[in-house]
């Protein structure tokens, strides 16, 4: 009986291999050989995700024109006026070519250092700036910690649709409704006089002592339940089993919150952080233009309202650009301060 002994080896002569039979001969065989399926190579795998990309794109395209509706606008009104801040270093005229306008350098900037409205615009800037910091940042944490500790599931969307529904009402509606209720007749003194607590009505928006309590407070009003949603999100995140542990060990409700809810959020409060930081400068445009008259300028009149009247209603384009330069150069350094200082204190940072 033969002995056959396959012995692994090269292929040669176009599939044939090595045989040996049991005199230890080599015996040339031919043997059917077939081809493996060759790898796929990175250019089919390429063209197989681009396949795929395009395929969830159209099934997308509605989602993505809404996209690119947004990135139209950005580039629009946010990238496009980038190449216009070089007014701020001429001095430009409507009916002239930019290239036209003669080269001040930085005569605005030091004009604006110089000028004797500076030291209230920036007052009245960072006074309503860091009370909205200070009252207004910690408030909606502790609304959404409250919230969350709500059992009744419609009474939470109640309190949850009350609260969201004036952030989208804009400024000049709500100004109006504020308007009529701090006037002379209004309902706030009506209310006030019925309590006792005054004796006859006060002019609020009048009264410019009053403007930065009634900035502060219709800034709230508006903004608390809306500026709580990102908390929310990130309390529904915290994971159960450690509220369970927290049982466990005997923690009460309020306990749960401090040491239990507050620490898994401090990231998400640490990021909001340093962006309100970064926008002290930013005082709410349309809030204050509504509200402001002549009466209460003096508190009123901040640096966004001042760049607007320098800028379009007395037409000093160049000067009102270079005073919006300094402004988001300031903020851009508000941002990387907070920035550093928060990644050194809670190790979170945007970058």
């Amino acid at each position: 009986m033969r002995r056959l002994l396959f012995v692994l080896g090269p292929l040669y002569n176009e599939g044939h291999v090595k045989v040996c039979n049991a005199n230890d001969e080599e015996v040339p065989q031919k043997v059917s050989v077939h081809a493996e399926a060759p790898n796929p190579t990175a250019a089919s795998i390429g063209g197989a995700a681009r396949r795929s990309w395009l395929k969830k794109l159209m099934r997308q395209r509605a989602l993505q024109v809404m996209a690119l509706l947004g990135i139209a606008w950005m580039i629009v009104f946010n990238f496009i006026p980038i190449y216009w801040n070089v007014i701020a270093f001429r001095e430009f005229d409507i009916i002239q070519p930019l290239s036209a306008a003669p080269w001040v350098g930085l005569d605005h900037f030091k004009e604006f250092l110089t000028d004797d409205s500076l030291g209230y615009v920036i007052r009245n800037t960072l006074a309503m700036s860091l009370l909205k910091l200070i009252i207004g940042f910690p408030l909606p944490i502790a609304f959404a910690l409250l919230l969350n500790e709500v059992r009744s599931i419609r009474y939470k969307k109640w309190i949850q649709t009350v609260s969201y529904l004036p952030h989208f009402l804009s400024w000049v509606i709500l100004g109006g409704i504020l308007a009529t209720w701090l006037a002379d007749v209004g309902i706030i003194n009506k209310l006030l006089m019925g309590l006792g607590f005054i004796d006859e009505p006060i002019s609020y928006l009048a009264e410019p002592k009053y403007f930065w309590s009634i900035i502060v407070a219709s800034d709230l009003w508006k903004e608390l339940g809306w500026s709580a949603i990102i908390y929310l999100a990130a309390i529904s995140g915290v994971s159960p089993e450690l509220y369970e542990a927290a049982t466990i060990d005997g923690a009460g409700r309020f306990q749960k919150m401090w040491k239990v809810t507050l620490p898994c959020i401090r990231g998400t409060i640490a990021i909001l952080f340093i962006l309100a930081v970064s926008a002290l400068l930013n005082s709410n445009f349309d809030q204050i233009l509504v509200l402001k008259n002549s009466l209460n300028e003096s508190k009123s009149t901040v640096i966004d309202v001042y760049v607007y009247q320098t800028g379009i209603s007395d037409g000093r384009f160049s000067y009102s650009a270079a005073v919006g330069l300094l402004k988001s150069v300031i903020a851009l350094g508000l941002l990387l301060g907070a920035n550093y200082v928060t990644k050194k204190l809670n190790d979170t940072s945007l970058f």
